[in-house]
């Protein structure tokens, strides 16, 4: 399985990216995937899990700015990253889960995609 992310950037606060994960397997298959995100000296965290019901949750520092989406058709993963902070700078992430179990840590998630950078600037 192989995830390429793509739609990173740099932008000024308050502004917004849509960033996008292409899957080389059908994304329809996934026990859920994931967006997480590392900034310089920091761990990996997560943003956003979307399971294979649809069911979403965000990390409480994005909920109700960033939105993920999966597009079965296209086996694609997307966030939608509104109202940009200079603290959502760092390199993101695309994770998916084909095998089941818990959806929430990055050990939870066997696939990984090289990563894209956003930039936030105030």
């Amino acid at each position: 399985v192989q995830l390429v992310e793509s739609g990173g950037g740099s932008v000024q606060a308050g502004g917004s990216l849509r960033l996008s994960c292409a899957a080389s397997t059908d994304t329809d298959n996934s026990h859920c995937m994931g967006w997480f995100r590392q900034a310089p000296g920091k761990d990996r965290e997560g943003v956003a899990i979307i399971e294979s019901d649809g069911y979403t949750r965000y990390a409480d520092s994005v909920s109700g700015r960033f939105t993920i989406s999966k597009d079965n058709a296209k086996n694609t993963l997307y966030l939608q990253m509104n109202s940009l902070k200079p603290e959502d700078t760092a390199m993101y992430y695309c994770a998916a889960n084909f095998w089941g179990g818990y959806c929430q840590d990055v050990q939870d998630f066997g696939y990984w995609g090289q990563g894209t950078q956003v930039t936030v600037s105030s």
